[in-house]
C-alpha cells in the first residue's frame, strides 16, 4: 500500500508584489541619476554657463569595468581609488549581496534584469507559453557570458600589474569615462540601435536573452552565488510533483528535480517558493550553522539593508563623490574628444601626465 500524505496547502502571501516594488523604485533611482547626470553634462556643454549640478555618484554604478578594477586595486593595495569611488562601494554591494542572498541583485535591483522581465512577460503573453532554446544551442549560448568574464579578468588581473591598473584609473580617459559612456547614449549610432533592437526582439521570443547569454557582470554573480550559504531546497516526502515549479522559474532550473537548488543561474526571485502548493515543501533555507527557513520578507529587507549599508558606507567615510573638481571637469571635456583608450601601462602613463601638464598649465593661466 502506499502512504498517504497529508497535503498541508500554502497559504502564506507571496513576495513578487514587494520584489517588483523594490524593482520599480530602483528603476526610478537610476531615472533620477540619469536626470542629474544629464544636467550635470549641461552644464559642461554650456563651459559653465548652465545652473551648475554636481555630478551624481550614483553614475558609476554604470562603469561596471571601472568598478571591477577599482576592486583589484583595493585588494591589491588596500587603498580606495578616489576617480570613481561609489561604483567601487556599490560593486562591494553587490557582491555581499550575492554572498549572503546568491545572484539577487539580478532579479531584485538591476535594472536591465528589471526591463528584461517585462519585455519576457509581453513575450509569454502574446504566445501564451514560455519558449526555451534547446540545449545544444543554449548551453554553447549560456557560455557566452562567462568567455567575456574570464576575458575581463585575465586582463585585468594577469596581464595588468597594480601599477598599470592605477595607471589607468588615474587616467583622463577614465575620468571622463562616465560623459563618454553618456555620448554613446545621446548620440547613438545606426549599428547600435539595430544592436539593441536585436536584443530587444530576442528578449520576446527568449525570456531574459541578455541576463541568461551575454551579461559577465551576470555570469560573475552566479558563480559567487554558488558561495552562498541560503539556498532553496524543496522537502521530497510533501513534494507533490505538481511542476509549477519549474513552469515559474525564469530561468528554467528544474527544481522538481533538486532537493537544495545550486544553480549559477538561480537568482533568487523565488517565483518557484511562490507558487509551490504545499506548505514548507519549497523554502528558502540557511544551511549554515543549521538548517533555518528563512521567511521571505526578510529576504527583501536583507537585500535592501545590504545595498543601503555598504553605499551609506562609502557616504559616511568620505568615499562616495571623486575629488575632481568642477574647473577640472570643464577642462576635460573641452580635451575630451582627444582621449583614447589606453592600451598598455606606458601608454596609460604618458597619457595621464600628458593630460595632467596641460589642464595645470590651463588652470595657471585661468
Amino acid at each position: 500500500m502506499e502512504k498517504k500524505i497529508k497535503i498541508v496547502r500554502n497559504n502564506q502571501k507571496g513576495i513578487q508584489r514587494i520584489r517588483f516594488a523594490v524593482q520599480s523604485l530602483f528603476a526610478l533611482l537610476c531615472i533620477w541619476i540619469g536626470v542629474e547626470f544629464y544636467l550635470f553634462v549641461r552644464f559642461l556643454e554650456t563651459n559653465g554657463a548652465a545652473a551648475f549640478y554636481q555630478r551624481p555618484p550614483g553614475v558609476d554604478g554604470f562603469l561596471p569595468i571601472s568598478s571591477f578594477m577599482s576592486f583589484y586595486y583595493l585588494l591589491s593595495t588596500g587603498e580606495i581609488h578616489q576617480a570613481h569611488p561609489a561604483g567601487l562601494f556599490i560593486f562591494l554591494a553587490i557582491v555581499l549581496m550575492s554572498l549572503v542572498f546568491g545572484k539577487s541583485f539580478c532579479s531584485w535591483m538591476c535594472p536591465i534584469g528589471f526591463l528584461s522581465e517585462l519585455i519576457g512577460d509581453f513575450g509569454e503573453k502574446v504566445f501564451k507559453r514560455r519558449l526555451k532554446l534547446p540545449k545544444f544551442l543554449d548551453y554553447p549560448l549560456r557560455s557566452l557570458k562567462y568567455l567575456m568574464l574570464g576575458f575581463l579578468i585575465y586582463s585585468v588581473i594577469f596581464l595588468m600589474s597594480p601599477l598599470a591598473v592605477k595607471y589607468f584609473l588615474d587616467s583622463p580617459y577614465n575620468i571622463v569615462a562616465d560623459i563618454k559612456m553618456y555620448y554613446f547614449f545621446a548620440n547613438i549610432s545606426r549599428t547600435s540601435i539595430i544592436v539593441i533592437s536585436i536584443l530587444f526582439i530576442l528578449s520576446i521570443f527568449i525570456r531574459n536573452f541578455w541576463c541568461r547569454f551575454l551579461c559577465p557582470y551576470g555570469a560573475l554573480l552566479g558563480i559567487i552565488s554558488l558561495l552562498s550559504p541560503n539556498k532553496i531546497q524543496r522537502n521530497v516526502s510533501s513534494c507533490i510533483d505538481c511542476g509549477l515549479c519549474n513552469k515559474a522559474c525564469p530561468s528554467f532550473i528544474k527544481v522538481d528535480k533538486a532537493k537544495t537548488v545550486i544553480s549559477d543561474e538561480c537568482s533568487t526571485c523565488l517565483n518557484c517558493v511562490d507558487v509551490c502548493p504545499v506548505k514548507d515543501t519549497l523554502q528558502l533555507n540557511s544551511l549554515i550553522p543549521a538548517k533555518k527557513k528563512i521567511n521571505k520578507k526578510y529576504v527583501a529587507i536583507g537585500i535592501v539593508s545590504i545595498f543601503m549599508i555598504i553605499t551609506g558606507l562609502g557616504i559616511f567615510t568620505g568615499n562616495w563623490q571623486n575629488k575632481v573638481t568642477k574647473g577640472e571637469y570643464l577642462l576635460h571635456y573641452k580635451m575630451m574628444n582627444s582621449y583614447g583608450h589606453p592600451t598598455g601601462p606606458n601608454a596609460m602613463k604618458q597619457l595621464n601626465e600628458q593630460a595632467n601638464r596641460e589642464i595645470k598649465s590651463e588652470l595657471k593661466e585661468n
